[in-house]
């Protein structure tokens, strides 16, 4: 089971989550109001995390065909609707909706987009 460390704007939260689920359902799920304006559907880039340390798994042609429209993103920011838990992450999370000052967004589905 990984272990996720999440570095949020109210400081460093530490939790297990079942190995293969999307991690920002992980971190929705462990009270991290985490901003996910499309559904998890890797359109938006508002789930989006910087990898701080870990194994996050392979980029998809979505979540790379999105990422490559942002000119401010470094090369540790993936989508966390897009990744599947294989390995403990650590990860600071760049969106939260208390900080945002709006709705996260409809709840991401099990699914991954291709």
């Amino acid at each position: 089971m990984p272990r996720i460390t999440a570095e949020t704007a109210d400081g460093q939260v530490t939790f297990d989550c079942d190995k293969d689920r999307k991690l920002v359902l992980c971190i929705e799920d462990h009270g991290i109001d985490i901003l996910h304006r499309c559904g998890g559907n890797a359109r938006c880039t508002t789930c989006r995390v910087e990898i701080l340390h870990g194994d996050p798994g392979p980029i998809l042609d979505a979540e790379k065909a999105i990422l490559a429209t942002k000119t401010d993103l470094n090369d540790h920011t993936r989508l966390s609707c897009q990744i599947r838990l294989i390995d403990d992450l650590h990860v600071k999370v760049i969106n939260q909706a208390s900080v945002a000052g709006i709705d996260a967004g409809p709840r991401p589905v099990e699914e991954t987009t291709p």
